[in-house]
């Protein structure tokens, strides 16, 4: 698997369910805040995200923040949504990533992450040796910056949908 490719793509983070992590043999979710749990820099999660949260716990998953942002950020958001937090994650090296593991008393086989970057949240996430999910962002960012990063995931993007093509017609043969 190449490490900027993510091993799923979903819609949004509360499109995975816990029958489809239960299948992939994963406990714990490391997850990212802006544009996969709310819009970049809003202080409340997008709907649904506070329940989704709960009905994981419920099923017995674990699930930490990870977030390249400073705890100023990341420490309100993630109390209001009732999770513990990396911040300043420096993804995507996987120091980060392999700290909320710590957290969470996992091991990173057993963990996926979930993000709407390629270059931050998969390629961290793949260099960790977890599982990775993109997720679709809340909103397309407006700064050169980020206009730039998500023109270079294109290629990627279309790369997983055509594996996902062959995969899927191999299935039907």
């Amino acid at each position: 698997m190449p490490l900027f490719a993510p091993r799923l793509m979903l819609g949004k983070m509360i499109d995975i369910t816990p029958e489809l992590l239960r299948s992939l043999n994963i406990s714990a979710l490391l997850l990212d805040i802006d544009n996969t749990m709310t819009t970049h820099d809003n202080p409340d999660p997008a709907p649904g995200v506070t329940e989704w949260i709960h009905r994981m716990q419920e099923e017995g998953f674990r699930l930490v923040v990870v977030s390249n942002n400073s705890e100023e950020r990341v420490s309100p958001f993630a109390q209001r949504i009732g999770l513990d937090f990396v911040s300043k994650g420096k993804k995507p090296l996987p120091s980060g990533f392999r700290r909320a593991c710590e957290k969470l008393g996992v091991e990173p086989r057993s963990a996926a992450v979930v993000g709407d970057q390629i270059f931050t949240d998969i390629l961290g996430g793949n260099l960790l040796g977890a599982y990775t999910i993109l997720t679709e962002p809340y909103q397309m960012e407006h700064m050169t910056f980020f206009k730039i990063k998500r023109a270079l995931e294109k290629p990627v993007i279309a790369g997983y949908r055509r594996r996902e093509k062959r995969r899927a017609k191999k299935q039907k043969q």
